[in-house]
This record gives structure tokens, sequence and C-alpha cells, in this order.
């Protein structure tokens, strides 16, 4: 079954919480219970309120006042079809740092517009970041229709407004839904209300959207997490390199690479929940057993022969700046790339991007909070990678500050 990660952006009060309650409702995603909580909860705010669909992601906003770093709240749910992941993503321009974040892993972007308000500048900022980070497939959610009486020149006046906008950025699909998350029109049920939208209900899309084939179809990356020597009589030999796969698939006798060696090997075994297998994909946790004992340690990346990667300690990334306390040069860095751990540091600092305007402008020597830049990271060892455009799962990273071992930052690589 396939997996459809998203995230929904938009402004604070666009009605994200809302839609997300709304979703998870009308598709049968909650059980009764819970919705028995939501009403009590719901009445005893307003006696003659309808359920507050907002209240299902309310505990995770308490987490987040507790002073939680990531400020994503995520929310499961699965249909006959498909299973989702949900990335709930601040509204506030101050929180950047935690959309680039969360948005890094999705497919798709939900970005929500409150239809009297149109287009603003939040709209416009979730769209860039959405841009860079390569977001394959966006759908605007004009949401409030009912305020505006759901007229549809209103809508449309919106989607050329947005089109308008948008046409310089490198957008792959771009789909329009009007809808009303409070009154659930056009979220998973078909509204009557707007019999001049004849196209699919937000639901339908989620359903329908084809996932890019550079998604599907990763290069077969292994990362090693942990080396397993027994060295009892029982397991006297026994040498197997456990982790998870990052991509592609492996089968047994696939020729492999091992980096930073460089050394090829074939594949000898393949354990999965301690039971032998012949092949494995994407996302399983195995124990890989090679015909020769190299000199193997966590962080060592297995690819196929046919699958190889780049290899390089000089790399060109593009970081969003997570630490309050503004990057200065000569900084002490480690970049942790999966279960990759190396010294780094941050060589040139290229340019740095407008997030109003997806424009490069002229590089300076700090970076400041919540600041997009590209810059050339100087490591000191290579690391085996893929560009994040190409494969996420290996082309992803976070630099450390190695004297107080905070994450400063979260990038991806070019």
């Amino acid at each position: 079954m396939d997996l459809l990660r998203f995230f929904t952006a938009g402004n604070v009060d666009d009605g994200k919480s809302t839609l997300i309650g709304r979703l998870l409702l009308d598709s049968n995603s909650i059980s009764t219970d819970i919705i028995e909580i939501l009403t009590k909860q719901s009445k005893n705010i307003n006696a003659n309120a309808p359920i507050d669909l907002a209240l299902l992601t309310d505990g995770l906003r308490a987490e987040r006042e507790q002073g939680i770093t990531i400020d994503v709240a995520y929310k499961y749910f699965s249909s006959s079809k498909r299973k989702y992941i949900i990335a709930d993503t601040p509204g506030h321009a101050e929180y950047t740092r935690n959309m680039f974040t969360g948005a890094s892993t999705c497919e798709l972007a939900l970005i929500l517009i409150d239809a009297r308000q149109g287009v603003t500048e939040q709209t416009k900022r979730h769209t860039i970041i959405a841009s860079i980070l390569g977001i394959p497939n966006l759908i605007i959610c004009i949401n409030k229709m009912d305020l505006v009486e759901y007229k549809e020149i209103i809508f449309n006046q919106i989607k050329q407004d947005y089109l308008a906008f948008s046409a310089s950025l490198n957008l792959t699909s771009v789909d329009f839904v009007p809808l009303s998350a409070l009154l659930g029109e056009n979220v998973v049920k078909r509204s009557e209300k707007m019999p001049w939208y004849k196209s699919q209900t937000l639901f339908e899309f989620l359903e329908n959207i084809k996932l890019d084939d550079a998604i599907t179809q990763n290069p077969s990356r292994f990362q090693v997490q942990y080396i397993i020597r027994p060295q009892t009589e029982e397991f006297h030999d026994y040498r197997g390199y456990a982790g998870t796969v990052l991509s592609g698939n492996f089968s047994i006798e696939d020729e492999v690479y091992i980096y930073p060696s460089e050394q090829k090997s074939r594949i000898k075994r393949i354990e999965k929940n301690q039971k032998e297998v012949s092949n494995v994909g994407e996302g399983d946790p195995i124990i890989l057993h090679l015909h020769d004992n190299f000199d193997i340690s966590r962080g060592s990346t297995i690819v196929k022969s046919t699958d190889v990667p780049n290899f390089s300690d000089s790399v060109d990334a593009l970081i969003c700046w997570m630490d309050n306390k503004p990057f200065v040069k000569g900084q002490r860095l480690l970049l942790q790339h999966n279960s990759h751990l190396v010294k780094a540091s941050i060589k040139v600092i290229v340019a740095s991007i407008d997030v109003h305007s997806a424009m490069e402008l002229d590089a300076k020597e700090s970076i400041e909070h919540n600041e997009i830049c590209k810059i050339t990271l100087k490591l000191s060892s290579g690391i085996a990678y893929d560009a994040y455009q190409n494969n996420r799962k290996n082309g992803a990273f976070i630099l450390i500050n190695e004297n107080t071992n905070n994450t400063v930052a979260s990038g991806v690589l070019l």
C-alpha cells in the first residue's frame, strides 16, 4: 500500500487544524470514543456549538508551547487505497525553520487560503519553500467559501492571482479546491452548494494523486547503523551489518560497493525479522551479510554497483539555519547524514534565498535564525550521497554545533 506524506501550511487563522479534523472525521479515521470526548469538550466551551474539529491537534499544540524544538504536529490515517502522514506546520513567519523541517519529507503540500483574504505574503512564503524543496504536488485549498457565499467569481480570482504569482516558480503540479473545512464542503463529501465546481474533492485528490517515479523508484541505498559480532561459540564467525534500507531494494548475490572504502563485494545473506529472505525493499529493517570481511563501521553506505552515488568531502547544499544564535565564520560543526557523522565546516556562503521572492541575494558573512542559504561544506571525510531532488532519503542532513551538541541547521544536498 502506498504511503503519501503531505503537509498543511497557511496563515494562522486559515483553518489548518479544522481541515485536518474534518478530513479525519469524514473519512472515518477517528474512533467513536475520541469523537465523544471531542463533542464533550466542545460543549464545555459552548453548549450549542458543533464539534470543534481543531481540538484534534490541540494536544500537540500544547506540547509546542512547552518548548519542543520541531514545532510540527503529525497525524496518521489510512484508507482502503493509501496510508497517510499529515504534518501540520506552524503558520507564523518566525517558524520558517519548522515548516522547512516538516515539508522536507513530504510529496504533497496543502496550502490553505482564506477566501476572504486571498493570496497573502504567507501564501507566497509557503509556496516558495515548497518550490525550494522540490515538492512535486501542490493542492491550493481555498477555504471558508461559506463566508463568501460560495461565489465562483471569488474562487476564480484567487486562482488567477495565485497562478500569476507562481508562474516563475518550478512547480510540477498545482490543483485548486474550493471548500469549507468547518462545514465539510468538498473535503471528503462533494458540496451541493458549489455546483459550478466540477473537479475532485480534496480527499479524492489525495486518493488519486500519482506519486513521482523519482520518489517511488529510488536507487538502492543501505547505511550501516550497527555491527553485530557476538563472538560466541554458537556464532563464532557471525558478522552482520544492521540497519534500514533507505531506498531501493537489495537481493542475495547483488554486487555492491561499500563507502567510504570504495570496496566491492556481494551480498551473501539477508536477515529480516530473524528470518532469512531473498530480497528486501525501502524501509525494511535488515541485517546484511557480505561474502568479504571488510573494515565496515557505523555510517558506512552499501549500494548496488549499478546505482553508484555521489562521493565527496566537499558538497553543495541548501540549509535553513535553526539556531537562535547566528552562524559565524569558523564555527565548528558536525554533519549528520542518516547514521554517518563527520566533522564539517561552512567554507562558502554562496547566496541567501529571499523567501518572499525566491531570488538569490548576495551572500553575507553570517547566517541568521530562519534564514535559508546556499552553501559549500568541507567535510573531514567523504560521504556517499544523492542530490535531494533525486533521492530524499539519502539527500538530507542536519548540522550540529560540535561544542553544545545542539542541532543548528537542517539541509538538503544539491
